[in-house]
């Protein structure tokens, strides 16, 4: 026995003496990011069938997989507020059965070839995509084509998806964060919700469906892009064996006009208007930032064809700084520094001529004013401050990093590509995004962030009880509504019932 305590003894004085050891090793600086690596993409392909389907092919030979990505140019953009997450709907009833197969038969096919067939919406666009094994993408391809082109939007399958997407809505809309988002929307950027509200959705019947799919779901409207291995004759002999009898509209598809951001007068301070939300009893406070800008993905004013937005770049490593990760400002100042919240982020939602923008955190209820008091600082610091090139490089590696991952899939390269074709952008355009990152300037960011940053609308939902007293003290003479959650109608654009 005393010779095993001898033995415990000395165990612990010798982890003592390791930790001290490593307790006086001086913290040594990480060594600067490297440069980045060149990348090319894999020689981009493209073919148009006579029903007007646009075929894209990139070959990446590296295992023996294929993405399908199909993109539909309209999502909510094509819808009424009144039928608020319509394209959402659609996209998720192609799956639901067609023509040739049940939804019970679709997800078993695709599951017996080991592939996996998605659909979505957001606000620009619809995407069908599947994944799957090349020795199986004839077979993934016949699905596919079945649900985009010939769904029946069986009655008993909308009611079901109706009923689970409603009840959904109704619990998120009691979090703090996402009835962030509802509001942001609705009173920042004038947009009705891609996801709908459970009114919304409520009002959709199947001849709403159908009218949708048969507007935008058109050969002339979609572009098909196929990554992996697999070469672009190969790709459109699949597009035409599939696809071809895909009949074309049969008047001219025209997208509607866009939404048009909210007008805001210039102004040198960082906010605008301040909005609390009431929620009695929540467990935390979400905070907000959220600025309509008029510039979006691309620009085509005064010139013969639509192009690159000169924002886009500079807002993203704009992002990077403020934002887009662990180590970027808001984590650092809210997370990291004093532990106010597990993390901070920010973000830019494009558009084809206008964009939204958003930073946001949860927090604290006790805590909801000292955060979007450092929110606030933080954009002004960019509008107003210098940046530091040791700040500014390993920033722009964060973007040029996340860009070289995604191009490591085959469906993160399609939906790159898919991205270009939707803003009617050169594909080529992916060759030179480290060098648009790299040659991003400090003054470029200053000037982007002072010329669309600056007037936003600061947002907080929790239990206004638990902080309006600390939020007056930390914004005097800042007029302050206040809207009870059991008040608002996010089908209204006031926000307020009647």
């Amino acid at each position: 026995m005393r010779m095993i305590s001898r033995i415990n003894i000395c165990f612990v004085l010798l982890l003592l003496g390791i930790g001290s050891v490593f307790a006086q090793t001086p913290k040594e600086t990480p060594p600067p990011p490297a440069e980045p690596r060149p990348l090319t993409v894999p020689v981009i392909s493209q073919t148009v069938l006579p029903n007007g389907l646009t075929v894209v092919t990139v070959p990446k030979k590296d295992l023996p997989l294929v993405t399908a990505y199909m993109v539909i140019k309209g999502g909510a953009n094509m819808e009424t507020a009144e039928y608020a997450g319509l394209a959402d709907v659609t996209a998720s009833m192609l799956t639901k059965g067609t023509a040739l197969r049940s939804a019970t038969q679709i997800a078993e096919d695709m599951e017996f070839l080991g592939a996996d067939l998605n659909t979505n919406a957001a606000w620009n666009a619809s995407t069908v995509t599947v994944n799957v094994m090349r020795d199986k993408l004839g077979k993934a391809l016949a699905i596919m084509a079945d649900s985009v082109i010939r769904p029946t939007f069986p009655a008993n399958e909308l009611n079901l998806l109706k009923k689970q997407t409603g009840d959904s809505l109704k619990v998120r809309l009691k979090q703090p964060g996402a009835l962030l988002t509802y509001v942001a929307g609705n009173f920042t950027y004038g947009e009705h919700s891609s996801g709908g509200t459970p009114e919304s959705i409520g009002r959709i019947r199947s001849r709403n469906v159908e009218t949708f799919h048969f507007a935008n779901y058109r050969p002339e409207n979609a572009v098909i892009v196929f990554a992996g291995d697999i070469t672009p004759s190969e790709a459109e002999g699949f597009a035409k064996l599939f696809f071809g009898g895909w009949e074309k509209g049969k008047t001219e598809y025209r997208l509607q006009d866009p939404t048009e951001a909210t007008e805001k007068k210039a102004s040198d301070d960082v906010i605008d208007r301040m909005l609390v939300i009431d929620l009695p009893a929540s467990g935390q406070a979400a905070v907000g930032y959220a600025k309509a800008l008029d510039a979006g993905r691309v620009s085509c004013r005064g010139a013969s064809r639509c192009g690159e937005s000169s924002v886009y770049f500079p807002a993203l490593v704009l992002n990077s700084i403020l934002g887009g990760g662990y180590s970027a400002r808001l984590n650092q100042e809210i997370r990291i520094k004093r532990g106010l919240s597990y993390g901070a982020r920010s973000g830019f939602e494009w558009r084809y001529e206008y964009a939204d923008f958003s930073a946001s955190t949860q927090t604290k209820n006790e805590s909801a004013a000292e955060v979007a008091e450092l929110i606030r600082i933080e954009v002004e610091k960019l509008a107003k401050g210098e940046l530091d090139e040791k700040e500014l490089i390993p920033r722009k590696a964060v973007v040029t990093g996340g860009f070289g991952r995604a191009l490591e899939t085959n469906s993160g390269l399609a939906s790159r590509v898919a991205d270009l074709y939707l803003y009617g952008l050169d594909p080529k355009k992916l060759n030179s995004f480290i060098n648009d990152v790299g040659s991003v300037t400090d003054d470029q960011i200053k000037s982007f962030a002072t010329d669309n940053l600056l007037g936003g609308d600061m947002i907080i939902v929790g239990d206004s009880k638990l902080f309006m007293d600390d939020l007056t003290k930390r914004f005097p003479n800042r007029t302050i509504e206040v809207i009870k959650a059991s008040d608002l109608d996010l089908n209204r654009p006031s926000l307020r019932k009647r």
